[in-house]
């Protein structure tokens, strides 16, 4: 059984029409989950204070708490937008990341799949960027760390853009392993693995055009070998889905097979080290026809 953690109120953080980052595509990726079976729904909580405060700097969290955005969408950097509807959109997206971690430590599931918006493996510890305002994927780990006394956490990101907010946060946190494969170039510009700082952070880069077999092969060959060696008591997962070849914003050439491929090897690692529990949190796909059957295609390979 695999359990969504969501909220309709996500589908209320509002960007301009033609703004990539839509409320469309938390309705394509809701889409593909309804159409299975052995999952099971769950509305999302908002984070508390508690735990954005674990992550996030005093001053980020009051500046997002106290933007007004005067009944319509302004923009926070040339692609963050902030709007009626953001602030709780963001903390039920961070929150439902939380929630699922929750779920899986009291065994209420084995796995679990923030299905949300807006994203959040862009946002540092004192800022937002990348359409993220929350890092949703850390503020899950640091509830793990914080309220069920874990000591071993792999975050894996398979997006096509680096967490570079992730990498920020968790960097030399011996706690935590984070593992990327990401398109470079390709913003924002980091995760280059001859510069990456602290032993706790493993990038693997890909060309643009790169295939299915390079995405595999950085995987198995380097990040997934690292991930096992770690024995994570907790598996983590950045689902970005941006690298299907029908995406607009990047150049790497995966396919809805590839998401399936991932998921599976994740979980081997889920089952083998951490008794089964993983967590999945929604990140990038933005063609909406290539987001569900991607999201699907990973759904199936965690039930």
């Amino acid at each position: 059984m695999l359990r969504i953690l969501s909220h309709p109120d996500c589908a209320r953080h509002q960007t301009p029409t033609e703004h990539p980052e839509s409320p469309a595509r938390l309705a394509a990726a809701m889409r593909s989950l309804e159409r299975m079976n052995n999952v099971h729904f769950r509305q999302a909580s908002p984070v508390d204070e508690a735990t954005l405060r674990l992550v996030h700097t005093p001053h980020h969290i009051d500046y997002i708490k106290g933007l007004d955005s005067g009944g319509k969408a302004e923009a926070i950097d040339p692609d963050t937008w902030f709007g009626p509807g953001t602030l709780q959109a963001a903390l039920l997206a961070a929150g439902a990341a939380v929630d699922a971690v929750d779920h899986v430590m009291d065994d209420r599931c084995q796995r679990a799949f923030a299905v949300v918006r807006p994203p959040g493996h862009h946002a540092e510890s004192y800022r937002a960027m990348g359409f993220c305002i929350f890092n949703n994927i850390v503020l899950a780990a640091a509830r793990a760390l914080a309220a069920h006394g874990l000591e071993r956490i792999a975050i894996c990101d398979f997006d096509v853009h680096h967490g570079n907010g992730t990498e920020e946060i968790v960097s030399g946190n011996e706690e935590i392993l984070f593992a990327s494969s990401h398109q470079s170039p390709l913003f924002p510009d980091s995760g280059d693995p001859e510069t990456t700082l602290g032993g706790n952070i493993h990038n693997a880069t890909l060309p643009p055009g790169a295939t299915s077999d390079a995405f595999r092969d950085v995987w198995l060959s380097q990040l997934l070998p690292r991930v096992a060696a770690f024995k994570p008591q907790l598996v983590l997962v950045s689902a970005g889905f941006d690298g299907h070849n029908a995406d607009p914003l990047a150049q790497l050439r995966l396919k809805d097979d590839d998401y399936f491929w991932i998921g599976q090897e994740l979980r081997k690692i889920a089952d083998t080290h951490a008794r089964g529990r993983l967590v999945a949190s929604l990140e990038g796909g933005y063609d909406l026809n290539a987001l569900e059957r991607s999201v699907q295609a990973f759904a199936d390979a965690l039930v």
